[in-house]
């Protein structure tokens, strides 16, 4: 007879990266200005300190096997997911995107006016991992810099 498990606490700790190039990279993620932690791990893994989930950076052929999925194909485009910087105002949003590929990022749609009332824009990390820069209704930004939801 199986005994009912007490349900486990949810949480979203780290979101992992698969990269094609480690070192490229960890470049393009310190010249944005997140926190590099735990360096002892040289190009092997980076782990950055966001303000919310851990964000860490891997090698994409390394990632796919620790997972046992295969490396090939690889998806050159839309992966289904994208990565969301959420900002407290609409300059801020321009000022991100322009920084952002100014280091090095691709511009992949220009900030506009969104149909639910926000602001939003994106741009493509050098691996192509889409990233949306956004002022969003019910999603604030603390000075802690995490985003705090609307009841």
């Amino acid at each position: 007879m199986s005994q009912k498990l007490p349900a486990p606490v949810p949480r979203l700790t780290v979101i992992t990266l698969g990269v094609g190039d480690i070192r490229a990279s960890i470049s393009f993620y310190d010249a944005l200005g997140f926190s590099r932690r735990l360096k002892a791990t040289g190009d092997a893994v980076a782990f950055y300190d966001t303000g919310g989930p851990v964000l860490a950076l891997f090698p994409w052929c390394e990632l796919a096997a620790d997972a046992e999925l295969p490396d090939q194909p690889r998806p050159s485009t839309f992966r289904g997911i994208t990565l969301a910087w959420n900002c407290r105002a609409r300059d801020e949003v321009d000022s991100v995107l322009a920084f952002a590929v100014d280091k090095g990022a691709v511009l992949l749609k220009a900030a506009h006016e969104t149909d639910y009332g926000g602001y939003s824009g994106y741009f493509a990390d050098p691996d192509g991992h889409p990233w949306e820069v956004v002022v969003a209704p019910g999603i604030e930004v603390g000075e802690d810099r995490r985003g705090h939801l609307a009841e």
